[in-house]
């Protein structure tokens, strides 16, 4: 038990931080499932609108420390080869100018 008001205070946070975390880890689970059965189902739509919700919500779980960036980076690998070939094409990028220096 936590004696100190900062120890009790971080024991507040932390279970705070450790609902929230769970709360992306979740639904990054719950997307993938989806995605998976309008793979299955056929509807080319339907599986598009799936991975583009999947990958914002890896994007926002990695950004926030639910996961780790290479977990991220796995897990969108894996969905963009579920959802086939009309949707492993690179999003366009910006090019970075390299100035004189």
């Amino acid at each position: 038990m936590p004696n100190l008001k900062q120890q009790k205070k971080r024991v507040r946070s932390a279970s705070r931080e450790r609902l929230e975390n769970l709360r992306y880890r979740s639904t990054v689970r719950t997307l993938t499932r989806r995605l998976e059965t309008a793979v299955a189902g056929g509807e080319p739509e339907r599986v598009q609108a799936e991975h583009r919700e999947l990958v914002r919500w890896i994007d926002r779980a990695a950004a926030h420390g639910a996961l780790h960036r290479n977990t991220a980076a796995r897990r969108k690998a894996q969905a963009a080869r579920l959802a086939g070939p009309a949707q492993t094409a690179p999003a366009p990028t910006r090019r970075l100018r390299r100035g004189r220096g």
